[in-house]
């Protein structure tokens, strides 16, 4: 592996996935309890209009069941518990980005938080994942923001990652990524302001299979994503603002889990052969967040 970013379809001659090195992926699923979930100010265009409207009891009864289907999926659900204060906590992909080093040594790189009141998370986090064995890596100042797995989505299987920039994390913090993880990064321009994290507007399926909203990135964006998966499977500006479709997450490549509601990308992912488990995140949507942000997946 060799730290390398690449911008553009033309960087990605002579690049070959096949020749990058494996990674397993993660089977444990941790999540942040909802207790402190709420809605307080405005951080992104979903959250206009809904400060002070979250149903907590609701909430709670959603997370529960996400974790169930988490569970009955055959996967270990860890939970850290949310802090009073901190009512975004509960967004577990943000705070870090998890992986595995080429000793077999699991290890997390800590975000750099572009709000005040979410970097206050970090730190919680890293007695976390400190306290079990994880190696730390932080970046400097010079890097600017990273938020973690809401931006940086591993490639299925392989040493590469994925890496939006923008709204939350900033480009010239991919350079010390890549550096510190010795990893390839391709890196994709987020201009639309409702898609502000890579999750909320790319979801990877497969190696070679992805959901994601064309209007999110620009046209270089959209080469790149096509120039790596033979299967892009579009979604709607209406199903990726309206039900968050794109924040799904795919299990094992063939179950997805994803908002009831998005009805257009459920059907395009059973003609595609997967196994659709829809769930109900509707609370949190109120927070810009659905399935994919309520969970890392871990070592």
């Amino acid at each position: 592996m060799k730290a390398q970013l690449i911008h553009t379809v033309a960087e990605l001659e002579g690049f070959d996935l096949a020749a990058l090195s494996n990674c397993r992926e993660p089977r444990r699923v941790l999540m942040c309890t909802p207790e402190h979930f709420d809605v307080v100010d405005v951080k992104n265009p979903f959250m206009e209009g809904n400060v002070g409207r979250v149903d907590k009891e609701r909430a709670v009864t959603e997370w529960e069941a996400l974790r169930r289907t988490y569970e009955a999926a055959g996967h270990e659900v860890l939970t850290i518990r949310g802090a009073e204060g901190l009512e975004d906590m509960v967004f577990a992909a943000n705070q870090v980005l998890p992986g595995l080093g080429a000793d077999g040594q699991p290890y997390v790189l800590l975000s750099r938080m572009r709000h005040p009141s979410r970097r206050r998370e970090v730190p919680i986090y890293r007695e976390w994942f400190e306290r079990r064995g994880y190696k730390v890596f932080e970046l400097t100042s010079e890097a600017g923001y990273f938020e973690g797995q809401g931006d940086a989505i591993w490639h299925p299987g392989k040493q590469l990652l994925w890496g939006g920039h923008g709204p939350r994390t900033t480009l010239r913090a991919y350079e010390e990524v890549s550096r510190i993880l010795c990893v390839p990064v391709i890196t994709l321009a987020l201009p639309h302001p409702n898609f502000y994290h890579l999750d909320t507007c790319f979801c990877v399926l497969t190696s070679d299979a992805a959901l994601y909203f064309p209007g999110a990135f620009d046209a270089e964006g959209r080469a790149l994503l096509a120039h790596m998966f033979h299967h892009l499977i579009e979604v709607s500006e209406g199903e990726s603002t309206r039900w968050l479709a794109c924040n799904a997450h795919a299990l094992d490549g063939r179950t997805v889990i994803i908002q009831r509601g998005a009805c257009e990308t459920v059907a395009h992912l059973r003609a595609h052969g997967f196994h659709v488990i829809e769930v109900d995140t509707d609370e949190f949507l109120k927070s810009g967040g659905s399935v994919f942000c309520m969970k890392m997946m871990i070592y």
